[in-house]
């Protein structure tokens, strides 16, 4: 199960790296142009709240825990993804973007399952 969770941590921090880079690097325009209408509904510093969010939580999934240095922020930065993909599905739900909520759906079970382990049974020990 420790690789299980290492692996999800990963892929989490690969997706949430990427699409946090993406919302810290394009205008607001340019996200909504390419697909992310949702950004219509919020002002370019709350964009940028989001994307500095989801990169910070990335760095956590992985980073304490391969320094050995404050392991308890790898369930905390996935408790965190959490709580954004709750706000993510609001977001779309209010928008009517189905497809959207299923992928928030997925992302927000997968760090569900990160947190659980990690504070849980699978917690790292000093």
């Amino acid at each position: 199960m420790d690789i299980v969770l290492w692996i999800l941590a990963g892929l989490l921090a690969v997706a949430f790296l990427g699409s946090g880079g993406m919302k810290l690097a394009r205008s607001k325009e340019e996200l909504a142009a390419s697909g992310m209408g949702w950004t219509e509904g919020f002002g370019q510093g709350t964009i940028r709240l989001i994307g500095v969010l989801e990169v910070l939580a990335a760095v956590g999934l992985v980073l304490p825990a391969l320094t050995g240095v404050a392991p308890v922020l790898v369930p905390l930065a996935a408790t965190g993804l959490v709580l954004v993909m709750v706000g993510a599905i609001v977001t779309h739900a209010r928008r009517g973007e189905t497809p959207m909520i299923v992928v928030n759906v997925v992302l927000l079970v997968l760090a569900a399952i990160v947190a659980w382990g990690r504070f849980g049974p699978y917690a790292f020990t000093s």
